[in-house]
């Protein structure tokens, strides 16, 4: 486990699901030496405060990532920063391309810049899937987060910033998953709105995407993009699997829960893919990741990509979730138990409406 006893780490976004994992992980298992959150949801930043109100190391800020400014005010005598902050809803950020562009493109180069000028270690970047041939705008903006920190980690000079960045898939249970709009489906007694019964996706944990952000700040070397290994899913097993689980919970009948097809909503792939075929001849497998090197590596310096425990220096096949074997309901049954991804404690009061333009 990565030490973290004598660094100052700022994690923007810290309202966010992962943002909030990185948070509790970093105080409660990581025993940092200071946390700085930064976020600009008022109400969320309240509740986050309180939670952590024993620790007296950390320290919670409303801020935009949209203001460079406050950006370098905050980053004074951070060591590390995590860069969680982000527009992530696909709809939202088809029908407000503007406003993407200035917190997932303009932030990113806010968060780049503060900082080189405050002397940071290390940043590592979020990303997503949605960002290997993006269709939509969401994916377009995160490519540009990334080509940013590969941009900024191959200029940079002296004893500057270690630039990385991360990309996983579906974290499960978060905002904006489809887990708690299934829940609230199965509650009222259907019918459950799949828009593709074809559909497939990588999913993730909650924790396992925070330990990837958290093991990249160890492994990275600067630019590249590492990827975690993660399981298949068919989204209509998943909405099978959660009325099977559920439906008797809520007073329903399994069989009499509907499932219906709406179709695709605007920009939305039936697969992800988490590596395009680009980016496998010059990529990294690892035990538990893959790591993307740079195709630009450093107009100043040599950098010698290594890596522990590298299972091999070539990859031939992208990671698409068209290709990959999906889980098995009883696989999958596993896997939203063993995560408590269908607990009592997951949020029950959601829309259950699902609907967008055409």
């Amino acid at each position: 486990m990565k030490s973290f006893e004598n660094k100052s780490v700022a994690v923007t976004g810290c309202c966010g699901t992962v943002g909030g994992e990185l948070v509790r992980q970093l105080l409660e298992d990581y025993k940092v030496g200071e946390l700085v959150g930064l976020d600009n949801n008022e109400t969320e930043m309240f509740f986050l405060q309180q939670r952590h109100k024993n620790y007296p190391n950390a320290n919670f800020f409303l801020s935009s990532i949209r203001d460079r400014e406050r950006l370098i005010e905050l980053f004074k005598g951070v060591d590390i920063v995590f860069h969680a902050a982000a527009y992530k809803h696909v709809v939202l950020c088809e029908h407000s391309p503007f406003d993407a562009v200035q917190t997932n493109i303009i932030g990113v180069k806010n968060v780049i810049e503060a900082a080189k000028e405050c002397s940071v270690e290390r940043v590592i970047f979020t990303s997503s899937d949605k960002a290997v041939n993006p269709t939509n705008v969401m994916g377009t903006t995160k490519l540009m987060g990334e080509r940013l920190m590969t941009a900024a980690n191959c200029a940079r000079k002296g004893e500057g910033p270690i630039y990385s960045s991360t990309r996983f898939g579906n974290v499960l249970g978060s905002r904006g998953s489809v887990i708690p709009i299934f829940r609230e489906q199965i509650r009222k007694g259907g019918p459950v709105t799949l828009t593709d019964r074809n559909m497939t996706r990588f999913i993730m944990s909650i924790k396992e995407a925070t330990n990837l952000v958290i093991d990249s700040s160890s492994y990275a070397w600067g630019g590249e993009i590492f990827v975690t290994k993660m399981p298949v899913i068919r989204i209509e097993d998943l909405a099978q699997v959660m009325i099977m689980e559920l439906a008797p919970y809520y007073g329903h009948k399994p069989d009499d829960i509907e499932i219906n097809t709406i179709g695709t909503k605007p920009g939305e792939k039936l697969y992800e893919e988490l590596m395009s075929d680009e980016e496998t001849g010059r990529t990294q497998e690892l035990e538990k990741y893959f790591a993307v090197l740079p195709s630009y590596r450093s107009l100043y310096r040599e950098i010698n990509y290594e890596y522990p425990g590298v299972v091999s220096n070539k990859v031939d096949n992208p990671y698409h979730s068209a290709n990959e074997r999906s889980l098995s309901q009883v696989e999958l049954n596993d896997f939203l138990l063993h995560n408590e991804l269908l607990a009592e404690s997951m949020p029950q009061q959601h829309p259950a409406e699902r609907f967008w333009d055409k």
